[in-house]
């Protein structure tokens, strides 16, 4: 999906990521399996799955950090396979480990990666100068990394991925041990650029995060198992009703809900449990559990989470 002369072809369909059985091997381990997807421009895209289900096997050969085993793509029309470099210099990447120089100050790291990305000299001051006031890390700007807090290093791993004005930028696990007000105003910075036309692609395990994207692609050993929108997902991949249920016996009641055949899925969610049952009504469930001797419980039908979906979508599997 490349042109003799080396540069960038737009898809047919727009798409900002187009991959077609996508394949990574490591020796006999298959770390990510005929994976087929699409991204539009301007989407933010969730890549959703537990620890070691191939998402960041995934991202690291979009941005062309690895080269597949087998099976094509494109990343801004430039080919996963032949055009790595090019893919590099327009995108923007942010991992867990925010890749900073501790031993730089906020300015200096800004400055740094500028220089990288080959921002021109004449809009480096402002740029620098938009990007801390965007983080805000104004009165930071003398500060080492090295000083700062797991949020605020965050915030400027953010800048230094976007000096350079990318039209795609990839998170990979960007908020893996920040706390959740630093995660919530994270994503509040992001969905801004979102709204500037930037397109995300970020590969996360918080459910919440997941929730406010445009579509969620959910991955499990290498395995793309679905694509949707949040509400879709909500909507169309549970098979049963999900009720909530409350008791003072609810080890007692989650063992008899296991044993149940009408039972799809069941699990502890704080002092509740979340049962997905194929038949029945919250008098028919009711009834079931006071004939067990749970009799004090607190029976509601609910609409499912992502979470929901999610669980239960792994448990199949």
């Amino acid at each position: 999906m490349t042109t003799d002369t080396g540069r960038a072809i737009t898809p047919s369909n727009g798409a900002a990521i187009e991959v077609r059985g996508l394949t990574k091997r490591f020796g006999d381990r298959v770390a990510v399996n005929d994976v087929t997807f699409e991204v539009q421009r301007g989407e933010v895209f969730a890549f959703l799955g537990p620890n070691g289900s191939g998402k960041s096997t995934t991202i690291r050969m979009l941005c062309g950090i690895l080269a597949p085993t087998e099976g094509t793509g494109t990343v801004l029309g430039y080919d996963i396979r032949t055009q790595q470099d090019r893919i590099k210099q327009h995108i923007g990447y942010m991992s867990q480990r925010f890749s900073l120089y501790e031993d730089l100050t906020v300015r200096e790291n800004l400055e740094f990666y500028a220089g990288i990305y080959t921002v021109p000299r004449p809009l480096l001051a402002a740029r620098v100068t938009e990007l801390i006031a965007m983080a805000g890390l104004e009165g930071r700007e003398g500060q080492l990394a090295a000083q700062l807090s797991g949020g605020w290093k965050q915030r400027l791993a953010l800048g230094c991925a976007i000096v350079h004005r990318p039209p795609l930028l990839f998170l990979d696990e960007p908020t893996a041990g920040v706390d959740p007000v630093s995660r919530r105003e994270f994503w509040t910075m992001i969905h801004g650029l979102a709204a500037t036309g930037v397109t995300v692609f970020a590969t996360t395990h918080y459910l919440d995060e997941a929730e406010h994207s445009n579509r969620v692609a959910m991955i499990d050993s290498g395995v793309l198992t679905a694509i949707a929108t949040p509400a879709d997902f909500k909507a169309h991949y549970l098979h049963g009703t999900l009720f909530s249920i409350r008791t003072p016996d609810i080890l007692e009641t989650l063992t008899l809900l296991q044993s149940r055949p009408e039972t799809a899925d069941v699990s502890l969610y704080g002092d509740a449990i979340h049962a997905l049952m194929q038949t029945g009504d919250e008098a028919t469930l009711r009834a079931a559990l006071a004939a067990a001797g749970i009799e004090d419980a607190t029976v509601e039908v609910i609409p499912p989470s992502l979470e929901d979906v999610f669980i239960s979508l792994m448990k199949r599997s």
